[in-house]
């Protein structure tokens, strides 16, 4: 029989040192990331189906239905700010 390399007891701290590496993501972060799969699926009723869920909600340009897809925008930006600053630390580390 074959003995492993790494002895059993090992495991455990890897695998916690390997947890350590990925920040993880706030509350703030998965607000976003909701509003974002929100949008976007928002974006696919338009394109396929000729549908603006949020105006047929809202009205279409009532200031509700401009303020969902301004909150939307403000949700890809914080979006994109994260994943550049993740980037950062994952080449810095």
């Amino acid at each position: 029989m074959n003995a492993p390399t790494m002895e059993r007891r090992h495991l455990p701290e890897r695998r916690a040192a390997v947890r350590e590496e990925h920040s993880t993501m706030s509350a703030i972060d998965y607000i976003a990331m909701a509003l974002l799969i929100i949008g976007g699926l928002n974006w696919a009723m338009v394109g396929l189906f000729d549908v603006d869920v949020v105006a047929s909600l809202f009205g279409a340009g009532s200031p509700a239905s401009r303020l969902v897809y301004v909150i939307v925008g403000i949700a890809a930006l914080w979006s994109i700010w994260t994943a550049t600053r993740m980037g950062r630390a994952r080449h810095s580390g």
